[in-house]
């Protein structure tokens, strides 16, 4: 009987030998069946994100926008007209001699591609433009232009 039992306890001892060599990693297949489920999440999941970080920046441009324009109401109260560039706002103006005594925006900001935004000045009406996600005049989609009067 003792025969019997080691014989019985040699072979759980080998068969729990076996089955933890089989457990210690994953086959060829098993790791190409993942890939293939990650690639396909990824597939559709990808173009969802990428459209929502695009409609973002779309989103902070246009604040962006708002920011500047506040400041440039701030600056026609102060100086009864608006600056000839941007930078009127962030640095003293010589041509506003009531300008400050702070400056009315820190940095100008650029848009959410990193391109600096266009001001146009018309008189006592401007128009500032960002050139979109390719920095060119006119485009479509994400590209297109975004201008202040798009935002009001």
């Amino acid at each position: 009987m003792l025969v019997q039992n080691n014989i019985l306890t040699c072979t759980a001892s080998n068969f729990a030998v076996t089955q933890r060599k089989n457990q210690l990693g994953m086959t060829l297949v098993e790791i190409l069946i993942v890939l293939a489920i990650i690639g396909a999440l990824m597939a559709v999941l990808l173009p969802t994100v990428v459209g929502k970080l695009d409609k973002s920046r779309v989103a902070n441009t246009k604040i962006a926008m708002g920011q500047i324009s506040n400041a440039l109401n701030l600056y026609y109260a102060d100086c009864g007209k608006y600056p000839k560039s941007l930078d009127g706002l962030a640095k003293a103006d010589a041509d506003c001699s009531n300008w400050g005594p702070e400056a009315y925006m820190k940095k100008v900001p650029q848009d959410a591609w990193k391109h600096d935004f266009v001001y146009e000045l018309d008189g006592n009406n401007y128009v500032i433009k960002s050139l979109g996600s390719d920095g060119r005049e006119g485009g479509d989609g994400y590209a297109k232009d975004i201008t202040s009067e798009d935002s009001q």
